[in-house]
């Protein structure tokens, strides 16, 4: 489906038609360049590959330095593949008026990492035990965690403490509530994953 690479800004909120405050995220979208065309002869498939954001030539490789001469573009920092219906050729640019008429979107990104977390903040355990005859270290543990001597073993899956976000992320059917193509933002509505300044994908 067709799509832009995008930073995002941050948050903030906007008032609706009906005097709502609505929560929503700002990003900058595009304008992305395209870097290169997949075809199904060549490639065994169909896509478009963008770039976005410049990159200085003293970090470009002689070989990312080779595909974007052949473009016709400087070299891009970060780079995406969609499949566009409309035919593209290479150098030509795509800003964030993609989405004007788009009612929903999907966004993806990585989201913040945490560390290393216990299950209560990792999965919301509620914790067990009580606070009284004498327990005084266990309100946040995980408790339980198997049976007895059948099945003599954990369960693979088991909701443990451990690494927690710092991973890819799909949020689907995010409302688009303004596109302000002079200044390439989109706002979305609610929330995307990942910090301020970090990259994401956004999806038709």
């Amino acid at each position: 489906m067709p799509g832009l690479l995008g930073k995002k800004i941050g948050m903030t909120s906007v008032f609706s038609a009906e005097g709502k405050n609505v929560p929503c995220t700002v990003i900058e979208v595009g304008p992305c360049v395209v870097t290169q065309i997949k075809t199904v002869e060549k490639d065994g498939y169909e896509a478009v590959q963008v770039g976005f954001i410049d990159k200085k030539d003293k970090h470009t490789t002689k070989p990312e330095a080779g595909h974007f001469k052949k473009a016709g573009v400087t070299p891009k920092r970060h780079l995406a593949e969609f499949k566009f219906d409309t035919e593209y050729k290479l150098g030509d640019t795509i800003a964030v008026d993609l989405f004007e008429g788009a009612d929903y979107v999907d966004v993806i990104g990585v989201s913040k990492g945490k560390g290393f977390q216990g299950v209560v903040k990792r999965h919301g355990f509620g914790g067990v035990g009580q606070t009284t005859h004498g327990q005084h270290n266990r309100l946040r543990a995980p408790g339980s965690i198997g049976a007895c001597s059948y099945p003599a073993r954990v369960f693979k899956g088991t909701r443990m403490a451990g690494q927690m976000g710092n991973s890819r992320v799909t949020v689907q059917n995010l409302q688009v509530l303004k596109v302000i193509p002079e200044h390439n933002l989109l706002l979305i509505k609610g929330s995307v994953p990942g910090s301020k300044g970090s990259i994401v994908i956004i999806e038709k």
